[in-house]
């Protein structure tokens, strides 16, 4: 089945444990620290198959965690790093942050691949910390969170040439003719439901694809049928074909059609309203077919070029393709968005790590907020008291201290920092 857009959920593998351990050898009777740091979590990476066609598989399964890193070991042992985990996407897969909607990356190349949520660094053993004045550190530090959101991701497909036009038009039957794509045609409307995408040869050993988008409506722009499904196809490709039933068998003006489906488009994204448009007149073997031409050239003759065909019979279908073709070799690929270059997609919130603010919940709670501070609170082991005056000692450093006093906390008031809660006593 086909889908072109899914939800997922990701998270990286958090970082593994640093430990806390002395040496422990024969004739060594005060032996010093030599507890290893943590493994670093896994990633979640996105890469593009050109296998792929669709995003069914993300909606059979919707959450996705990477392996943690193993914790360290006395002797300085660190522990490994957790295995990245990989997920295949067709080319031309979008990803946006789903609370935000903010775009990540466009994956638009075959191969090419991102890091959409990176593993948490291990947390440091005991034998990091020493130093001239603290000789034997008796804390160590737990492994980081990995990162994890809520990500979109959105298919265009990739392809040269779009077929638009109202249903029953002849998209269906065009595609079959000058391609090897076999799609489901009846005379009735949107009998094409999913994009077909379609392979054209040339005698001269060229080719190029063309993407059969289902028929649209007036209305289209606003998600009227089936609109926004299939008007996102239309944005990658370099050249659109806009079919007509210039027999007007539909009981449709085709005149007006014309019209009609440009109006869509530009309303849709105005970039569209600008790229190259050739005009099929489609059953031109029908009654009627040659009064409604001759109307069609004498209102938009000076605008588009327009090919009479007959995909039924193949009529001027030869014509058609070689001014494609002409088109193709001179047209750049089109790109909507700036695409990531870099291999990491970072995510983030916050203008500055250090930067953190208060403010109190309904039922008195203080919040702290701030990425590095939750950072430094996650990666503390509470149940070890010299890692616990450590963190007390960093919180006076960054000014966490005065600023609760700023901000009018009394003793026994509760302070919340990530999930972790405390009791504010001077």
């Amino acid at each position: 089945m086909f889908y072109d857009t899914a939800k997922i959920y990701v998270k990286a593998g958090d970082g593994g444990n640093g430990v806390v351990a002395f040496r422990r050898e024969k004739y060594v009777p005060y032996g010093g620290p030599s507890g290893g740091d943590g493994g670093a979590g896994g990633s979640v990476r996105l890469v593009t198959d050109p296998g792929l066609r669709t995003l069914v598989d993300f909606h059979y399964r919707k959450h996705y965690k990477a392996e943690r890193g193993e914790h360290g070991q006395g002797k300085n042992m660190h522990g490994a790093r957790g295995e990245d985990l990989v997920l295949r996407v067709p080319v031309g897969t979008m990803v946006r942050e789903a609370e935000t909607g903010r775009h990540l990356v466009d994956l638009s190349a075959p191969g090419q691949e991102a890091v959409v949520a990176k593993g948490g660094r291990g947390g440091r053993g005991n034998a990091r910390f020493v130093t001239s004045a603290r000789r034997i550190p008796a804390f160590a530090e737990k492994g980081e969170p990995g990162a994890e959101y809520w990500l979109e991701l959105e298919l265009k497909l990739l392809a040269d040439v779009g077929l638009i036009g109202f249903p029953n038009t002849g998209k269906s039957t065009l595609i079959s003719k000058i391609s090897a794509a076999r799609p489901k045609i009846g005379n009735y409307p949107f009998t094409t439901t999913v994009p077909n995408l379609g392979l054209v040869r040339l005698e001269e050993g060229n080719s190029f694809v063309v993407a059969d988008i289902p028929g649209l409506i007036e209305g289209a722009h606003t998600g009227a049928g089936l609109g926004h499904q299939f008007l996102r196809h239309t944005e990658r490709t370099r050249v659109l074909v806009h079919v007509l039933d210039i027999s007007g068998s539909e009981g449709r003006d085709p005149v007006e059609d014309v019209e009609v489906i440009n109006r869509e488009l530009a309303l849709f994204n105005p970039q569209l309203a600008e790229r190259p448009q050739l005009l099929a007149a489609n059953k031109i073997d029908l009654p009627d077919s040659e009064e409604n031409l001759k109307r069609l050239r004498e209102r938009y003759g000076d605008r588009y070029e327009i090919f009479d065909i007959s995909a039924l019979t193949g009529t001027g279908l030869k014509p058609l393709l070689h001014r494609l073709e002409e088109y193709l070799a001179v047209l750049e690929p089109v790109v909507l968005e700036p695409v990531e270059t870099t291999e990491e997609v970072r995510v983030t919130r916050v203008t500055s790590e250090d930067e953190f603010r208060l403010d109190r919940d309904s039922d008195g709670v203080v919040r702290i907020h701030g990425a590095s501070l939750e950072k430094l609170c996650a990666m503390t082991d509470f149940n070890n008291e010299a890692g616990v005056e450590r963190f007390q000692h960093l919180m006076k450093r960054m000014g966490v201290d005065d600023a609760l006093r700023e901000f009018g906390v009394a003793p026994g008031d509760l302070v919340r920092i990530h999930q972790q809660e405390f009791e504010w006593a001077e």
